[in-house]
């Protein structure tokens, strides 16, 4: 891709929601190499599958020739953003901010392939600037460029009139305006992108550069573009699980996990995902179309999907483990996993732990509350619902042993088609 034809891939792939001076924004992109940024507060101590679209947003600007910044809001992350929500968020201490900034950055730095010597993409704190500007220099060089009037206007204000906002959070579209001066000062920065949420702290920055520059001779000319809320066919919340948030650190949700929700996608959702989140070619996007049509039981499209994403997040290693664990839960071929890829796989079910080296078969079944009783239990072995390691075992005088371990140290147990429990020999 191009600067020539950024914008019309960015709509045929339906991530452009809002833009400022469409027509203004598509010549500035066309006739230079602009510098734009999206910020990214640190609010936990992961990014979570709802930062992807803006984080493959700025992907697809550094590969059109411009020059991406994620800025991490580690001091806009000390005051909270009321846009689009019913209650102030919770304050974190300063210690734990600057800790959860720095968990951020090397995400993003990772999954945007920021490196020291390459400034096509960088990574910047505003902590860097707005921890150091007094109370009486903000307000006099940044509160009296914005009428209460104006702030009041706003969707992330407007909305929490009701329920009531404190002058803290009323603040933060003040601080995201003077990130978006400072780098525009600082960087040539002349485009901002976020979620649907943020138009109106993209619109407020925009109108304070404008004003604190309207002494200059030629005129100020600064953009701001949003994508679209992401939704659901089936009506349920983008990124949620029945587990909770679907994180980018592998070690809060495993890149087994991260594959298996790509690749469950529902079948009315799945292009819509491959257009938002991938780059692949429009060939290949009209390809997958036809599977889905003609061939949904194969899933080839939400693997594609899974593949795709698993790479972008966790690397080549992590995509090729997480294919394996699938394939070897699909074929039943549990004696093949490594602790490890129950680690990964594993981590919700039940598990039951035991000192015991030799148990029989029956007495591990009522102990693990797998069955119920020692009478289930043997109902349960007769009628072959039983499986140890995903082999069927249907002797009612069954005693594991060392030999049932997968590395020594755990046996998987399934009940039924999908009930599985996790023994741990310590």
């Amino acid at each position: 891709m191009n600067r020539l034809d950024i914008l019309q891939d960015l709509e045929q792939r339906g991530l452009i929601h809002q833009t400022t001076d469409r027509e203004g924004l598509e010549t500035h992109l066309k006739e230079n190499s602009i510098t734009l940024y999206c910020g990214f507060d640190p609010t936990a101590d992961s990014l979570h599958i709802g930062h992807l679209l803006p984080i493959t947003m700025l992907k697809r600007f550094k590969q059109a020739g411009h020059h991406p910044i994620a800025l991490i809001g580690g001091g806009t992350g000390m005051i909270g953003d009321p846009s689009g929500r019913t209650s102030e968020r919770s304050l974190n201490t300063a210690e734990v901010v600057q800790g959860y900034s720095e968990k951020l950055a090397q995400q993003l730095e990772k999954i945007l392939d920021i490196k020291k010597t390459d400034h096509t993409v960088v990574s910047r704190n505003n902590a860097d600037w707005l921890t150091d500007i007094t109370i009486i220099d903000f307000l006099r060089d940044v509160g009296k460029h914005f009428t209460v009037n104006y702030m009041l206007a706003k969707e992330s204000v407007s909305a929490r009139i009701e329920q009531g906002i404190t002058y803290t959070e009323f603040s933060y579209m003040l601080l995201q305006s003077f990130d978006y001066l400072n780098l525009y000062e600082q960087e040539n920065c002349t485009l901002q992108i976020g979620g649907s949420d943020q138009w109106g702290n993209i619109t407020a920055g925009m109108e304070f550069i404008r004003r604190s520059r309207e002494d200059e001779a030629e005129e100020v000319k600064v953009y701001g573009l949003t994508v679209p809320l992401i939704t659901k066919a089936d009506g349920t919340k983008f990124g949620k699980t029945a587990g909770g948030a679907v994180w980018l650190d592998g070690e809060k949700t495993t890149p087994y996990e991260f594959y298996q929700f790509w690749f469950n996608t529902d079948d009315r959702d799945v292009i819509k995902f491959l257009y938002y989140f991938t780059f692949l070619d429009e060939q290949t996007m009209q390809d997958l179309k036809v599977e889905v049509a003609d061939r949904p039981g194969d899933r080839v499209a939400q693997k594609r999907l899974a593949e795709e994403m698993t790479l972008m997040v966790h690397g080549d290693e992590a995509l090729k483990q997480a294919q394996k664990i699938t394939e070897l839960l699909f074929s039943g071929d549990l004696k093949q996993l490594t602790s490890h890829d129950i680690d990964q796989s594993f981590r919700d079910v039940p598990t039951f732990e035991t000192e015991i080296s030799d148990v029989g078969l029956i007495d591990l079944l009522v102990e693990a509350s797998i069955s119920s009783s020692k009478r289930q239990a043997r109902e349960d072995i007769t009628n072959g619902a039983i499986y140890i390691n995903g082999e069927r075992q249907k002797d009612l005088h069954y005693t594991l042993t060392e030999t049932d371990r997968i590395d020594n140290r755990v046996t998987i147990i399934r009940r039924g088609k999908k009930k599985y429990h996790l023994i741990k020999f310590n």
